[in-house]
C-alpha cells in the first residue's frame, strides 16, 4: 500500500490526540502528507437572526481552538498539511473528504466527546468503517 496522504479527522478527545500522534508517524514515515479536519455541528436553518450568526461565530471559535491544538502539533513535526472545518453530519464529511481529497488513508480515534464512552467503538468511528471506501485506522 502507497500511503502519499492521511486524513485525520479530530474532535479535540484524547482518541484524536492519539489518532494525530499516529497520523504524524505514519505521515514522516511515508513521507506523506495530513489532511487535517473537524467536522462542527450546521447552524439549524429556523434558528432566525441574531442567533444563527451567533450560533455560527460560537462554533467557528470553538474549531479553531481544537484546531490550533493539531495544527501546532503538525507545523512542529515539520509535517506538511491542509485543514479543512467543514459543517455537517460528522460520518458522512468524513467520507466525503478522503474521497475529494484523495486521502489513501483516514487515521481516527476509536471514540470521540460523546457521551456515549461505554461503549466499545464510537457510533461515529463505526459509520466511517462502513461508509469510506479507503483504509481506516482506529486508533484507542
Amino acid at each position: 500500500m502507497n500511503i502519499t496522504r492521511i486524513l485525520l479527522p479530530v474532535d479535540g478527545s484524547r482518541f484524536s490526540d492519539a489518532a494525530a500522534d499516529m497520523a504524524m508517524d505514519m505521515a514522516e514515515r511515508f513521507n506523506a502528507s495530513v489532511v487535517l479536519l473537524h467536522v462542527r455541528k450546521t447552524v439549524p436553518t429556523g434558528l432566525g437572526q441574531p442567533n444563527a450568526n451567533e450560533l455560527l461565530e460560537y462554533l467557528t471559535k470553538s474549531a479553531e481552538v481544537v484546531m490550533a491544538h493539531y495544527r501546532g502539533k503538525l507545523d512542529n513535526a515539520k509535517i506538511d498539511y491542509i485543514d479543512l472545518v467543514i459543517g455537517g453530519p460528522v460520518a458522512d464529511t468524513i467520507a466525503n473528504v478522503a474521497e475529494v481529497e484523495k486521502c489513501d488513508l483516514v487515521v481516527m480515534g476509536s471514540k470521540g466527546k460523546s457521551n456515549l464512552e461505554g461503549l466499545i467503538l464510537g457510533s461515529v468511528t463505526h459509520k466511517v468503517l462502513n461508509v469510506t471506501a479507503c483504509p481506516v485506522l482506529v486508533v484507542k
